[in-house]
C-alpha cells in the first residue's frame, strides 16, 4: 500500500489515482464526504497474513477538516474486525500529536509510524501494551539537501520570503523508514527505524 498525506490533492490526477486504486491512500480525515479515495485498506501479504493500513493527517500547524482522535478508535475497530494485524500512518506536524495518538491506539494496533517531517527520528520502540511506535519514518530521497530540495533554493526562500519554485536535489540518497516485526495476534515485538544508503 502506499499511504499520503498534505500533498495528496495536490495534482489533479490525484483525484483519478485515488477513484481507480484500492492500494493508494488519502488521510481518511482528509477531504469532505464524497471525495474519491479512503485512508483504511486490508489487504493480503504474500505469506497470507492480511494486513490492515489506516492513514490519518494531525491537526496540530496542519489544516484537517477532522481531528484524528475523533475518528481514529470506530476506524481501528473496523480495520480489526477483518485482521488483528493493523498498521497505522499519522502525516502529522507535531511529535507531541504523533506521541499521543500512539499512546492512545497502545494495544489497539500493530505500530504507529509518524510521517510528513522528512526527518527520521531516534526513538523507535515498543509501547507497554504492545503497539510499535515512531515519531517519524523519514523521507526517502536526498539527503544531501533541505528535506529533499536544492538547498540553495530553500535558503533563498527563507531569506528573502518569496516563492521560489522548488527542485529536487541530488546526492547522498538513503531509503528511509521503520521494521516492525509482530505476532500474527498483531502484537509488536520489536520496531526500528531502518536506513539504507542507495549506491
Amino acid at each position: 500500500m502506499i499511504t499520503s498525506g498534505n500533498h495528496i490533492f495536490r495534482r489533479d490526477d490525484a483525484l483519478e489515482l485515488l477513484a481507480e486504486s484500492d492500494r493508494v491512500l488519502r488521510p481518511e480525515n482528509l477531504g469532505a464526504p464524497g471525495v474519491p479515495g479512503t485512508g483504511t485498506v486490508v489487504a493480503e501479504a504474500e505469506n497470507g497474513i492480511r494486513v490492515g493500513v489506516i492513514n490519518l493527517q494531525g491537526m496540530l500547524f496542519m489544516t484537517t477538516p477532522t481531528s484524528p482522535f475523533l475518528i481514529v478508535e470506530a476506524l481501528v475497530a473496523r480495520v480489526r474486525a477483518q485482521t488483528p494485524v493493523v498498521v497505522v500512518d499519522f502525516h502529522a506536524e507535531a511529535t507531541s500529536e504523533k506521541i499521543a495518538l500512539a499512546r492512545l491506539l497502545d494495544g489497539q494496533v500493530t505500530a504507529v509510524i509518524g510521517t510528513h517531517t522528512h526527518v527520521q527520528t531516534n526513538d523507535a520502540r515498543v509501547l507497554p501494551g504492545g503497539t510499535a511506535a515512531l515519531t517519524d519514518a523519514g523521507m526517502t530521497g536526498p539527503h544531501d539537501s533541505v528535506i529533499g530540495v536544492e538547498a540553495s533554493l530553500a535558503i533563498t526562500r527563507m531569506q528573502r520570503g518569496l516563492p521560489v519554485r522548488f527542485h529536487p536535489a541530488e546526492g547522498d540518497v538513503r531509503i528511509e523508514g521503520a521494521l516492525v516485526e509482530c505476532d500474527a495476534d498483531g502484537r509488536a515485538h520489536r520496531c526500528e527505524a531502518l536506513r539504507v544508503p542507495v549506491p
